[in-house]
């Protein structure tokens, strides 16, 4: 398995060289700030005590508070970790958000756990890195079998250690515990956005755009949804199991399609489609490519069968690095996720926002708000990449060291 902190650290590298990174700067930037490692014991309902590990990495807050997700899963590592906190700090400063990169895990497979358990390993998790976070410090989020339930006991814990209240210190709430409207929609219709600039620059009529879309969860599904309102021809989408698509470029009818797999819990057989596999959706002859499923699904076995014309990552790091290369030298166009799916956290920083300045915004307020900040963010993007003639990925990242460099006091 190639290491998470080796790859984030090469494309670190590729673009300190393309920008002429100062080295002092550069040296900063190959480490995070601080890294936790706690064990937390957990009190089962049998009545053993079992001790877990989990982690908080702080990469960088030059932008301002440290911010990233939490996750509960397994294979979660330090160097995972690591690698999850300095993308973190790429994408908050590819939009321009006042965050910086963190990340946070614990190995578990919470899914073994009763909802006592969950709460209790939560709850100490927070006793433990309690004093590192806060709304001014370190702002956590869900992530991987992490939900709005779990960041509400999250809460709760470090307030009462605290002593006081600060709602802002834990994005991902629930919209009754200071959530922000628009946050289920958020790295959807951030992409979305991103999407129709795309189509400016390359002259792309949405009436005549076939999409296929891989993954129909949270991002997937509204995905699919907002484009087809926006005119796009959503041809293909696919669960974990498996997908559907029409051939000739016919449109799928979504709402069948979701009714389908609302009825039956999958897509297989969906009347008038034609069932696919994950791995066929991702080699049709398509204009745009949307993984927003799992990571590592565009590797060098299958990138020389990829037929559309460009590619916007949803997921977090769907595309390997040696992938990239081959899609760069096919141009093809891959519009990256810490550009792509960063309407997520920004909206993430909306609600940060709110809870300090204890207001409320409405969902039409708060993609007001979105919507400038992703054309802004694509368009410096797409200049940096002409200007230095690279690929979108590299270019974010190289727009992004820029914004953090000149806030590093050496």
């Amino acid at each position: 398995m190639s290491n998470p902190f080796a790859n984030a650290m090469s494309q670190l590298d590729k673009a300190a060289k393309i920008m002429n990174l100062d080295k002092g700067i550069h040296a900063i930037l190959k480490q995070p700030d601080r890294v936790l490692t706690v064990s937390i014991p957990v009190k089962m309902d049998n009545g053993e005590v079992r001790v877990f590990t989990g982690y908080r990495s702080q990469f960088n807050n030059a932008m301002g508070p440290y911010k990233g997700g939490i996750r509960y899963h397994q294979n979660v590592s330090i160097d995972e970790v690591k690698a999850l906190s300095f993308w973190m700090m790429v994408k908050c400063a590819t939009v321009n958000i006042p965050m910086g990169g963190g990340k946070g895990g614990i190995i578990v497979d919470s899914k073994t756990l009763s909802v006592g358990e969950l709460e209790r390993l939560s709850r100490g998790y927070i006793q433990k890195i309690w004093r590192e976070i806060g709304s001014d410090k370190d702002v956590p989020a869900p992530d991987m079998y992490t939900t709005p339930t779990i960041m509400g006991w999250m809460r709760d814990e470090f307030e009462k250690l605290l002593g006081q209240a600060d709602p802002g210190v834990i994005t991902g709430k629930a919209i009754k515990d200071g959530g922000s409207e628009g946050r289920e929609t958020a790295t959807a219709q951030g992409g979305v956005y991103v999407v129709k600039e795309l189509a400016k620059k390359l002259n792309l009529n949405p009436g005549e755009t076939k999409v296929a879309i891989q993954g129909m969860g949270n991002v997937g599904g509204f995905m699919a949804k907002i484009l087809k309102s926006e005119g796009y021809s959503v041809v293909a989408i696919s669960d974990s199991k498996g997908g559907v698509v029409v051939r000739n470029n016919v449109a799928l009818d979504l709402d069948k399609v979701f009714e389908h797999k609302e009825k039956t819990g999958s897509l297989k057989d969906c009347p008038d489609t034609e069932n696919i596999t994950n791995e066929e959706l991702l080699e049709l002859p398509v204009d745009i490519l949307v993984p927003s499923a799992m990571e590592n699904q565009i590797t060098t076995e299958n990138v020389n069968n990829i037929k559309a014309k460009v590619i916007v990552e949803m997921a977090n790091g769907p595309t390997t690095p040696e992938a990239d290369e081959i899609l760069k030298e096919r141009g093809i166009i891959l519009v990256p996720d810490v550009l792509a799916n960063a309407g997520g956290v920004t909206v993430s920083c909306f609600e940060w926002e709110q809870n300090i300045k204890n207001e409320r915004w409405t969902e039409a307020e708060v993609f007001a708000k979105l919507e400038p900040m992703m054309v802004q963010a694509f368009d410096e993007v797409w200049e940096t990449k002409e200007k230095y003639s690279i690929d979108m990925r590299t270019a974010a990242f190289v727009k992004a060291i820029e914004r953090v460099a000149n806030k590093i006091r050496i």
